[in-house]
């Protein structure tokens, strides 16, 4: 089994090589792809350093802007895809997301059979470290709203610590994925449901960064509410059928 956690980078030198070392440390074999949309610290340079040392392990693939979250992650499934990795996982630079959990989120595909597993924030209550209470509520809001507008029994709609079986990125038609901030996890996620795939919700602490910028802003909330409503209608217009 081959895995690889797609990692998208924007003015993370304060937090790549960390992360980098710290998920090759684990008791799995894991690589790592980096998608650096050329960030202006410098972040790729410190990636081809390392490089050197994890030739076989670590992978760059350098865009030419800030072309958003979404697209970032669409060109790492393919580049996994078309270098025949199993597994394919999401997560944040920034250790919002503990490389740890990455073992729990390989099990529950591996061992408990899921298609999809999702580090979620809120299906064991809400466990979120050092977010003002305001964001907490947002993110819960939005994804109890997200709930309810599509149907799909996921507690956290907008997670993107995430486990993909090679079945599903290969079944997703990967360029009809039209949401390019956060609200692309939630598409991933509904069309993943919507083909039948079995996704399962694995309980993990989210602790905000400590190093570095946020990226959140309100044009991403905007796009994920609206959006939202969009999708679902389209949705109803489209067939989802599993190839044999």
């Amino acid at each position: 089994m081959k895995n690889i956690a797609v990692i998208p980078t924007y003015n993370e030198r304060e937090n790549i090589e960390r992360m980098v070392r710290k998920v090759f440390s684990l008791p799995r074999d894991f690589h790592i792809l980096v998608v650096d949309d050329h960030s202006p610290d410098g972040t790729a340079d410190i990636v081809r350093d390392l490089r050197s040392e994890f030739p076989d392990r670590l992978f760059l693939l350098e865009r030419s802007g800030k072309l958003g979250l979404g697209t970032a992650y669409i060109s790492g499934f393919k580049w996994a895809l078309a270098n025949g990795y199993d597994y394919i996982f999401e997560m944040d630079a920034d250790f919002s997301h503990n490389p740890e959990d990455l073992l729990l989120l390989h099990d529950a595909c591996t061992v408990g059979g899921a298609d999809l597993s999702i580090g979620s924030r809120y299906v064991t209550g809400v466990n979120v470290v050092n977010w003002p209470m305001s964001r907490v509520l947002m993110s819960y809001c939005a994804s109890k709203y997200v709930r309810w507008i599509t149907r799909m029994k996921i507690y956290d709609t907008t997670a993107g610590f995430k486990c993909y079986t090679r079945a599903v990125l290969e079944t997703i038609p990967l360029d009809r994925i039209r949401f390019k901030g956060y609200a692309f996890q939630i598409e991933m996620k509904f069309t993943a449901w919507k083909y039948g795939f079995r996704l399962v919700e694995i309980p993990i602490i989210f602790c905000d960064r400590k190093a570095g910028t946020s990226k959140m802003s309100g044009g991403i909330f905007n796009e994920a509410f609206w959006g939202v409503f969009v999708m679902k209608w389209k949705s109803l217009f489209r067939k989802y059928q599993k190839p044999r």
